[in-house]
């Protein structure tokens, strides 16, 4: 199965309260899974990443691990890390690094690309996010 997957990770205050986001689509276009997840005072950077190992995770739990899967998220930072185009300094984002490294690689195929908040459907989990830390700031 090819499944497109996509990502967002806010952190208000940077940081802040933080939340992670994905969004889980079939090749038929049909919305597999969408979550949003409270990650706690955490910088955007962990959110960022935070929500492509949620979205890793929910995808083995569902389908285990043979399946072709795209990840777009608007993170640069975080997909150029993963990539490997940056070097990842900090320790807790090396970590991390680490985690999507691993389970990436149990998949039949992984890739990793950036695409700008216009893309519709990183617009949608940016929405999520942004409406899930508005109602938990009050």
């Amino acid at each position: 199965m090819k499944l497109y997957i996509y990502t967002d990770g806010a952190s208000r205050g940077n940081p802040g309260k933080s939340a992670s986001c994905y969004l889980i689509i079939d090749d038929s276009g049909k919305v597999i899974a969408k979550e949003v997840l409270y990650n706690g005072i955490k910088t955007n950077n962990f959110a960022e990443y935070m929500a492509i190992i949620s979205a890793l995770e929910k995808v083995a739990q569902l389908f285990g691990y043979d399946n072709e899967i795209h990840i777009t998220s608007d993170s640069k930072l975080a997909i150029n890390q993963i990539n490997g185009a940056y070097k990842v300094k900090d320790k807790y984002l090396k970590e991390l690094n680490k985690k999507v490294k691993e389970l990436s690689s149990k998949f039949k195929s992984c890739t990793f690309s950036n695409d700008r908040r216009e893309n519709k459907y990183i617009s949608i989990v940016d929405k999520e996010l942004n409406r899930f830390l508005d109602k938990n700031e009050r």
